[in-house]
């Protein structure tokens, strides 16, 4: 830039005023540009990460992050599908993994740009939803259990260690239009399979009818499906009772606490078992922004980043380095960490064949439809 003025100077004669108004617009064009071109394209859960560490990268990257939000894996898979593009990162779960890199969707990482790779727990590593980590990370894991008013689950004397609750009419009528469960056909099937004593990666057709009629019963007791805004029905308590994901939940407490309310907000893993979740950070093909995506991977990585999402969204971490810096009320929380007989309930939804998920859709379709 200094040669280039200086030849401006001498060929053209420019006064010096002229000269630092030509360098001021260049700049600023040179700016836009920049900011135009870093931009790191994010796919994410809703409520997967807090604005203070997005911040805390667009700073250290100077970049910026624009995120998009799903909030169950069929509606990521399908929009996808629909042939959305341009995501540099996603963060789906196992099983939802495992159908994108099926579809060769995915760009394999370079774990050179990921130094702090050695930091995620070997037994989050080498699923079979990617052996070898070829295209994911571990970013957190989420149960899907039971979350409730204590004040109003104590009142009406109803259990909270058993699915019954959320599908039994006998509890039902004394929760009659406060209670909601997520509009996911695989996470409310794999609920109802596991209360009536099945995997919930059982396929057979006649277990997930019996599934069908099972949430066909319940369903005229229930407010809504709902995968979003029940965090906020549960804070301003006009739902009691959810089948929800333990981090909306721990965030529920959370903000029914800041809000002075009267009532906790607490989760309980069903006796009869619980889906795990551990949600990965991929590259999709279709991101023009590999290496932003990696830096982001990277910094997630890092313990303090990492703590930060157990800290202060709820979720699980498979971060060995990120223990030291979780606050201990929720290092104990079992929700977030449980122990090992509670992790011999929980299963990891695996991927459907094609023949599997038109024979769910269609079984999914007759539960809304009733």
């Amino acid at each position: 830039m200094k040669s280039l003025s200086h030849r401006a100077h001498r060929e053209n004669r420019l006064s010096l005023c002229g000269l630092c108004v030509l360098c001021g617009i260049w700049f600023a064009f040179g700016l836009s540009f920049a900011k135009a071109d870093d931009v790191l394209h994010l796919y994410n859960w809703n409520n997967y990460i807090s604005d203070e560490t997005v911040a805390r990268f667009e700073a250290q990257c100077a970049c910026h992050v624009v995120q998009d939000y799903y909030s169950d894996n069929e509606e990521m898979l399908a929009k996808l599908a629909a042939g959305a593009t341009g995501y540099d990162l996603i963060v789906p779960t196992g099983n939802a993994m495992e159908s994108l890199i099926r579809q060769n969707a995915l760009r394999p990482l370079d774990k050179s740009l990921l130094p702090h790779l050695k930091n995620i727990d070997p037994a989050y590593l080498n699923t079979a939803f990617d052996p070898g980590n070829r295209y994911s990370v571990p970013y957190a894991y989420t149960l899907t259990l039971i979350g409730y008013n204590l004040e109003k689950i104590r009142e009406l004397d109803l259990p909270t260690d058993t699915w019954a609750v959320i599908f039994e009419p006998r509890f039902l009528e004394k929760l009659n239009g406060h209670v909601t469960v997520l509009d996911s056909q695989r996470e409310l099937i794999a609920a109802a399979l596991k209360y009536l004593g099945y995997s919930a990666n059982d396929t057979a057709e006649a277990h997930w009818k019996q599934a069908r009629d099972l949430i066909i019963r319940a369903k005229p007791y229930w407010a809504a499906f709902n995968a979003s805004s029940y965090i906020k029905e549960l804070t301003v308590g006009n739902i009691w009772l959810v089948h929800g994901y333990s981090n909306d939940i721990f965030q529920a407490d959370l903000d029914a606490q800041k809000a002075g309310r009267s009532f906790r907000i607490l989760s309980s893993i069903p006796r009869e078992g619980a889906v795990l979740s551990l949600d990965s950070m991929v590259l999709h093909k279709s991101g023009p922004r590999p290496d932003l995506a990696h830096r982001f991977i990277d910094f997630m990585l890092d313990g303090r980043n990492g703590a930060e999402l157990t800290n202060l969204i709820g979720s699980g971490n498979p971060n060995r380095d990120a223990l030291q810096y979780i606050k201990p009320e929720v290092a104990q929380n079992p929700a977030v960490f449980p122990d090992r007989a509670q992790q011999a309930r929980l299963e990891m939804l695996r991927d459907l064949d094609r023949h599997q998920r038109r024979v769910l859709s269609r079984i999914w379709t007759e539960i809304k439809l009733r």
